[in-house]
């Protein structure tokens, strides 16, 4: 087997530095096509031995039956021939990542701490409301960017997740919730978005707003997304697709162009001088130039507003004068806008405070009235710490060595018994 490798950006303050990383090869040799296009399936297919008719074929349904049944076993797949399926089960896998723990909060969040095959953690979070369903996705192991109000980014980055590794967090949510079409291809007939439930509401919203930085994994955030938005793989509109960027402008434009969701923008500070400290890539693409950017991003208009999120902290960026300069800065560059106001969600030593609520709806009051949308977000999750700027894998909290000597605890116990 030939070992894939992809582009992974090695932790820097700022602006990481490409280098190439090997991904990991499963023991058994077999290659696992999760996350891989239907093309280069077919592709795979052939270099094993099938005729090129006969491996598009076997690929379109394979996909099919990833994607739109959320299978995993070969042998599940009831119309392809039953001596074709020991066949793929022996060259192919369709492995989901690892779930080390699942969490439900009190207010129906759900937070899952997940393990790459080369054994390092990452977390994905799922938002239940009346009327949605939003899976907040993560696109990295750790974060490079150390924006100061935010627990993920004081882990040291890992490595960048593949395309699998990411369209395994949404099929993972999928198995989760019941999402999955029930019954044999073969008997069912045609399927409607009815026979779709999810503890009585649709996975209807990703947002690419977990772990890492997006636009420093592009390729492979581009490609899962791809699949997702298939209409032959996992079907989500791109319009209920979201990407969340702390600005990295020259990314901006082609994540426009090339993936086409709605963008939004960690923006957290209308001045030099804050969103220097708070958010470090400022340092590097600064505020007018992030703006411009916004302002040239492909397919924004009113209808498909771009989202500025902006965290609330106590005597830092929540001043009358800041919400006025926002509505100033949205203004000059005539953008298409939305606001969310984010109260800071406080993790064990973190330098700022939450502003008070009397001072995030004064906020709110004077971007309002600017002409400018600006609900105050609520937060979720909290309990568990899922909420915005909390994911920190509680493995990250303990030492390799820890973690070893715990594990190798436990198995003396077990063989004790």
């Amino acid at each position: 087997m030939t070992t894939q490798t992809s582009s992974m950006p090695i932790p820097g303050h700022i602006d990481p530095v490409p280098v190439p990383r090997p991904i990991t090869e499963r023991e058994d040799g077999r290659i696992d096509i999760l996350g891989l296009p239907k093309k280069q399936i077919a592709s795979l297919f052939e270099d094993a031995g099938l005729d090129k008719k006969q491996a598009k074929l076997r690929a379109k349904q394979v996909y099919h039956w990833i994607y739109h049944r959320g299978v995993s076993d070969f042998e599940a797949m009831t119309d392809i021939a039953k001596t074709m399926r020991p066949w793929l089960a022996e060259r192919f896998v369709i492995a989901r990542p690892e779930i080390v723990e699942a969490q439900h909060s009190s207010d129906g969040t759900r937070k899952w701490l997940l393990r790459t095959a080369d054994k390092h953690d990452y977390e994905m979070v799922f938002i239940p409301d009346a009327d949605r369903g939003t899976l907040c996705v993560s696109s990295q192991v750790g974060c490079t960017l150390n924006c100061r109000f935010c627990h993920t980014g004081t882990m040291r980055l890992v490595r960048n997740l593949t395309p699998g590794e990411i369209v395994g967090q949404v099929m993972l949510a999928r198995d989760a919730l019941g999402e999955w079409p029930k019954g044999r291809m073969d008997e069912l007939g045609d399927e409607s978005e009815s026979d779709y439930t999810a503890d009585g509401r649709l996975l209807t919203n990703i947002v690419m707003m977990g772990m890492g930085e997006p636009l420093y994994n592009f390729d492979n955030v581009r490609d899962a997304l791809g699949i997702v938005m298939d209409g032959d793989g996992l079907a989500l509109s791109k319009r209920r697709i979201t990407l969340s960027t702390s600005g990295v402008v020259p990314m901006m434009e082609r994540c426009g162009q090339e993936i086409g969701v709605n963008l939004a923008v960690s923006l957290h500070a209308v001045s030099k001088e804050v969103r220097d400290e708070i958010v470090p890539i400022n340092r590097k693409y600064g505020l007018e130039e992030l703006l411009q950017a916004c302002a040239d991003y492909p397919g924004a208009s009113n209808a498909r507003r771009i989202t500025f999120e902006y965290v609330m902290l106590r005597e830092k960026n929540d001043s009358d004068e800041d919400a006025h300069e926002l509505v100033r800065l949205l203004k000059k560059y005539k953008l298409p806008a939305k606001v969310n106001l984010i109260p800071f969600n406080p993790w064990p030593g973190a330098a700022y405070e939450c502003s008070t609520p009397e001072r995030i709806r004064a906020f709110s009051d004077i971007v309002f009235e600017g002409g400018i949308s600006a609900p105050v977000r609520t937060p979720r999750g909290r309990d568990i710490d899922a909420a915005c700027g909390q994911l920190k894998t509680a493995a990250e909290k303990k030492s390799r060595a820890e973690l070893d000597r715990i594990a190798a605890e436990k198995q003396a116990q077990l063989e004790a018994e």
